[in-house]
Order: structure tokens, then sequence, then C-alpha cells
């Protein structure tokens, strides 16, 4: 059994929308209010509050706060494990210190169990969405690649509309694949260049809309905006300027993942082997320091980011588990592919103005891009480059954990055996 997640767009009525407004108004006090707990339990008393604690605490707290026995128990457990999976990030370095949030920056909440929080009637393919604790049933829309047994479900609130984001358990269905082998190199000038010579173009989504957004954000600063430290509110036009911008925002990022998972499954579909360079795009996308020609390091930041290397490596990674293919990720400093001919493996430094490869031992001429693609395949197939053969970086970097749902039943499984051995 694996796990898929699956998103659909809810399409609730006034009163189903003022419901699901009421509840997430709830869930965000309470966020806040275990995030204050926290806090000044520390502070003041020097005394540390684990998940446990406020979680143990939640049936007062439903006794003082009449508003929360009608919603679902787990469902506010998700939320009190949203606070201590934003602390632990913390203590480990993950992330800043958990603030207190709006109403209008939390996005939504989340069902931890199918068996009472909601009901899913559907079987991938539109549907409706029980929410038994709110007692509405809301239409969704939308089409699962592959359907199984609903297990959580968490609804999101984002640019005025409703999704459900809802995560099932399914049969592994191995999908069927070509068995050549290709490297790849990213780039701003060509998106994609493969070894075998194709290059795929930049869609440049956001550059294309950078005028767009541009005028429209101008609109939105001309109007009233909203201080919430002097408790001003924004005027209406802002509102509706703001939603337009973001309206243009979002289309752009939807462009972007459609273009991935187009041009992930393209890639796949001939390939069981695919090679790549080990990127650190967070390093590469990082602010120039002053007078480090900022605005030309800002432009070139926004050029990568636009293309989506990121998502469109993950899409090709996960697509080539489903076909049992092989993903390589290429150590860039170890094997310097820019830098080295593919055909006899000499190394020569380029500035970024060269774009073409000229090998001066061998004389082999080549696009530079490409010529860095057949160096990663080389490298993959251990055939003509330094180091060859050498352990290829194929795992992911290890994520320190900050906990999950299944790592406290486990923990509270180990409990209840020592309670019970302790009695016996």
């Amino acid at each position: 059994m694996i796990t898929r997640r699956v998103t659909f767009r809810l399409y609730p009525s006034k009163s189903q929308s003022a419901k699901l407004f009421e509840a997430r108004r709830l869930h965000a006090y309470l966020y806040n209010a275990c995030v204050e707990d926290r806090k000044t339990s520390y502070q003041k008393f020097g005394k540390s509050v684990s998940y446990f604690d406020q979680q143990a605490a939640l049936v007062p707290f439903k006794g003082c706060w009449p508003e929360y026995k009608s919603l679902n128990h787990g469902s506010l457990q998700a939320t009190v494990k949203r606070v201590d999976f934003a602390f632990q990030r913390f203590f480990k370095g993950l992330g800043g210190y958990p603030k207190f949030r709006s109403i209008r920056q939390y996005s939504g909440w989340t069902y931890p169990d199918a068996r009472q929080g909601f009901r899913v009637h559907s079987i991938g393919e539109n549907g409706y969405l029980e929410l038994r604790d709110l007692g509405i049933q809301v239409q969704m829309r939308g089409k699962a690649r592959q359907w199984g047994t609903p297990s959580t479900c968490t609804i999101v609130y984002r640019h005025g509309n409703w999704y459900a984001s809802i995560t099932v358990k399914c049969e592994e269905i191995l999908r069927q694949t070509g068995t050549g082998a290709i490297g790849i190199d990213f780039g701003t000038l060509a998106a994609i260049a493969l070894s075998d010579g194709t290059k795929i173009e930049n869609p440049r989504f956001l550059a294309n809309a950078k005028e767009k957004i541009k005028r429209a954000s101008k609109q939105k600063r001309r109007k009233k905006a909203p201080n919430h430290k002097k408790r001003v509110r924004g005027s209406n036009r802002w509102k509706k300027a703001s939603k337009k911008v973001a309206k243009l925002q979002t289309k752009v990022a939807s462009q972007r993942q459609d273009w991935a998972h187009k041009v992930s499954t393209q890639i796949v579909s001939c390939n069981s082997m695919v090679a790549t360079e080990k990127l650190n795009i967070k390093g590469m996308t990082r602010k120039a320091k002053k007078g480090k020609r900022k605005r030309q390091k800002s432009g070139l930041n926004r050029s990568i980011l636009d293309v989506g290397w990121g998502i469109t490596r993950d899409m090709i990674e996960y697509k080539l588990s489903e076909c049992n293919g092989v993903f390589v990720e290429v150590p860039t400093q170890k094997v310097k592919p820019s830098q080295t001919c593919p055909k006899c493996g000499h190394q020569e430094k380029k500035t970024l103005e060269q774009r073409i490869h000229e090998c001066k031992q061998c004389g082999y001429t080549n696009d530079r891009d490409v010529a860095s693609a057949e160096v990663m395949l080389s490298w993959a197939l251990g055939t003509s480059v330094p180091n060859r053969g050498g352990e290829s970086s194929t795992e992911k970097p290890t994520v320190k954990s900050c906990g999950g749902f299944q790592q406290l039943a486990s923990v509270k499984r180990q409990k209840l055996q020592s309670q019970r051995s302790g009695l016996e």
C-alpha cells in the first residue's frame, strides 16, 4: 500500500461557506492559544509544555469554550500537533520561533481520521465531501490519477477558494516506461538540455505576466491599505485589487506546475534512467550582499525560480519511482559537468558567456548545456568521466524528523506497554 495526495476544489453554498469560515476562525484561535500557553509557561514558570499536555487539556478547554464542542476532536488535536510541529522545527534549527497567526494567515485545518471527521462520496472524480462536525456536504470537483481509501483530509482556504487535500491509501501500480538513459542539465536560457541534443525552451511564465502583475500591484498600492497596528481597516477597493494580484500570481504558479508535469512525463515515458546535477537551489537564489550587483543577482534569482528546477526534478524522481526507474544525482562539485569534456574528461574553467564547449585536448565541440548533460550521463553509467564508478547521490538528504501522528501513535503504545508492565 502506498499513500497518494489528491486535491479537490470545493464549491460550498453561502451557508456552508459561513460554517467553513467559522471553523477556520476557531482553529486559528486554538492555534494562538497553544502558542501563548507554551510561551507563557516557559517564560514565567520555566516549564516546557509538550504536545501530550496540551492534548489532555483539550477536554477542559472545550468545557470553558462551548463553541468548540461541536468541532471534531481529532481536528482539534491536529491543530495542537501543528503547534508542536512548529516548535520542534524551531528547536532543531529548521525554522523561526512560532508566531501568532491572524485569521487571514491561517489557511485551514486537518481531519486525521476518516472514520470520524469526514467522509468522501466519490470514486476519484468529482463527488461530495461530508464534514460531519459541521453538518454539511460540499460539492467538490477534481480527478485523481489513482484512487483508494481516504485516510486524512485537510481543508484549505487560498485566494478566495476552498480546497480539500485528501490522502488516500491505494495499491501500487507500476507504470510502463522506455528503456533509455538520459542526462539532464537545467538552465535559464533553455529550461532543460538533454544529452541527446534536445533542448526544452524556457516558458518564462512569470516574465510574460510581469507587466500585468506590475500594473495590478501599482493599482493596489494606490488604494487604502490596512494597518493592523494602528487599527486601520483596508478599503474595499484595496481588497479587490489584492485579489486581482493574487489571481495573477496563482495563474503563473499553476502554469508552471502544469508545464513541469508535462515535461517530466515526457522524459520519464522514454527513459528508465535519468541523471542530473545535484543543485543547491536555496543557495543559488540567496540574496546578494551589499555592493555585489544586487540588481543583476535578483534578476538571476527570479529567472531560476521562474523555471521551476525544484518541482521538475522532484516530479521526475517520483514518476521514475513509480516505474521502478533509476534517478541519479551527480555531485556537481566533484564532477564539474560544465567544465568537463564528455569525450576525454579534460577540465577547463568557462565563464557564463561561453555557451559553446570546445575541448582543447580532443577538439570535441558541442553546446555547453548539452555537453554538461552528456557528462552527467557518462558519470552515472560509469563510462568516460574522471572518478567514474563512484557512489552516486541517489538517496535524498536526511531530513530531521519533527514528528507526526504515526510517531505519536508509537510513543503512546510504548507508554501503555510500560504502564502495563509496571502494573504486572
